[in-house]
């Protein structure tokens, strides 16, 4: 009875430290592949490798953030009605001490990859310094939160670009940070009418119309620079962009009508038309681009 005990308890623990290192939110690591497609390059398989290399990366990463975001969140995650059940550090499931030992060998594993892909370490360290900043003042900071969350997109496609050594085009960085900016919005707004300022101190200082404004602003600017883009650099891939516009218009259905938003990650794993568009998308842009 006792050893059947001490089982359940050590699955609950190994469960919450999985559960600390936010693994549905590897989802938007998938920005790093996005050199990959652009670039012709998913024929080859180092490129793929190399890709796929950073991504995986990333995840060590954007998990390690997520830890020192906890940690650092403890109290208030106490505090509030759903974190205080759904993060394991503040629902006790995980102690900090456990926490730390699973930052340490986060870390471990980012500095060793430096001597396999050194290139992709020194953007995902800005990236992890811009997390820190986040958590220790960006976050309450308006506009300034936002665009931080954003940034941490396009960082993310810079990986992926400095993993197959090709430039970022310009019209890849202003797209992506126009998208970015709709999902952080997005985000915000749904924080702010699910749980008003009481969830993040930074809420005060926002309004829904504000907010909708900058969805908008953001929504729009996403569509212009991919179409332009599209148009000017990747003339086969004009048939992709019904789908981005139908991917906006869904998404934001998601938030307006079924309460999604919060997470962006959870919005678009529990739509299956969001899902069918992002799969149409990759496999009609795959298309368009393949060799002759």
């Amino acid at each position: 009875m006792h050893a059947t005990v001490e089982r359940s308890s050590s699955l609950a623990r190994l469960k919450g430290l999985l559960t600390l290192m936010r693994p549905r939110q590897w989802v938007k690591n998938g920005f790093v592949f996005a050199p990959l497609l652009f670039t012709g390059s998913f024929l080859h398989g180092d490129a793929i490798r190399q890709v796929l290399m950073a991504a995986l990366l990333f995840c060590v990463a954007s998990s390690a953030t997520y830890i020192v975001n906890d940690l650092h969140d403890i109290e208030r995650d106490r505090r509030h009605p759903k974190k205080s059940r759904t993060r394991p550090l503040a629902s006790g499931l995980v102690t900090p001490a456990q926490a730390l030992v699973l930052l340490a060998i986060l870390y471990a594993v980012l500095i060793g990859a430096w001597l396999v892909a050194p290139a992709v370490i020194v953007v995902i360290a800005g990236y992890m310094v811009l997390n820190l900043a986040y958590t220790f003042l960006l976050k309450h900071q308006p506009v300034l939160d936002i665009f931080t969350i954003a940034i941490g997109f396009v960082l993310r496609v810079y990986a992926g670009a400095m993993a197959l050594s090709v430039p970022v085009s310009s019209w890849m960085f202003v797209t992506t940070l126009c998208l970015a900016l709709y999902l952080a919005a997005v985000k915000r707004r749904q924080e702010l009418a699910g749980s008003g300022s009481e969830g993040r101190e930074v809420l005060r200082h926002y309004t829904p119309a504000l907010i909708d404004r900058y969805a908008e602003m953001a929504a729009t600017g996403a569509l212009l620079f991919y179409s332009l883009f599209v148009i000017s650099a990747r003339p086969e891939m004009v048939v992709t962009i019904p789908l981005v516009l139908f991917g906006l218009f869904r998404y934001w259905f998601v938030v307006e009508s079924l309460g999604g938003g919060e997470s962006p990650t959870d919005a678009l794993l529990s739509d299956w038309q969001l899902l069918v568009t992002v799969a149409l998308w990759v496999g009609v842009s795959a298309w368009a681009i393949w060799p002759a």
